[in-house]
């Protein structure tokens, strides 16, 4: 099993609207909600490329307006953090199971230090950090880490992911994907099943999607 974490495990992108629209004000301006939804799911890099095309500052500095960031983001995770909905009994259901888990995601390994203490530290075999791979999602890198540091071929992997951004990444690395969209819808595509919450996902459904992908 490989979990995305913002918006698919923990309650979190609201966190980042925070942030995101205070370093909008800090430069002067206001974050569009056109750009916000082209955030969800992507790297620093292209986050904070894209907040500064939106405002019309496009000489910012990434890497500092990237420290910014996760200096809020850092505080706001240790007082804000939830879990979404269906999403801890689905993970306890997988590690009762005792079927290999991964954390896949685009967040750094210093901001899931501190989400891991809501997550849980044994909750994953394997954690792929977003500064931890040389390529960030939409790329397949983080999916196909994933599945290599876990000995599972990526063809056997579910993946489960709340953006367009991470699906992209799933369906291209090869594993068997479900889509739990959070902030902002994600078109239809094939080998890709969806679901409104997490409270409609089990064991079953997991086996089920594996058990299509052999059939076909």
């Amino acid at each position: 099993m490989l979990f995305d974490m913002d918006g698919t495990l923990v309650d979190s992108e609201r966190l980042w609207d925070v942030a995101l629209a205070e370093l909008a004000e800090t430069y002067g301006g206001r974050l569009s909600a056109e750009a916000r939804r082209a955030i969800v799911g992507t790297g620093m890099a292209d986050s904070m490329r894209i907040l500064h095309d939106d405002l019309g500052q496009p000489h910012r500095d990434p890497v500092a307006s990237a420290e910014w960031i996760n200096r809020r983001i850092l505080e706001l995770f240790r007082t804000g953090l939830q879990w979404r909905p269906g999403a801890l009994a689905l993970l306890a259901a997988v590690r009762a199971a005792q079927v290999p888990t991964a954390l896949v995601t685009s967040s750094g390994r210093a901001l899931v230090e501190i989400a891991l203490d809501t997550l849980g530290r044994d909750s994953f075999d394997v954690v792929v950090c977003g500064d931890e791979v040389e390529a960030t999602k939409p790329h397949p890198e983080p999916y196909l880490t994933a599945a290599r540091l876990l000995g599972v071929p990526i063809d056997r992997c579910v993946a489960i992911e709340d953006s367009a951004t991470g699906v992209a990444s799933a369906v291209a690395a090869g594993a068997a994907v479900l889509a739990v969209p959070a902030e902002v819808p994600i078109a239809p595509r094939d080998g890709v099943h969806q679901v409104e919450s997490l409270l409609a996902a089990d064991l079953e459904l997991l086996a089920a999607l594996l058990a299509a992908r052999t059939a076909a």
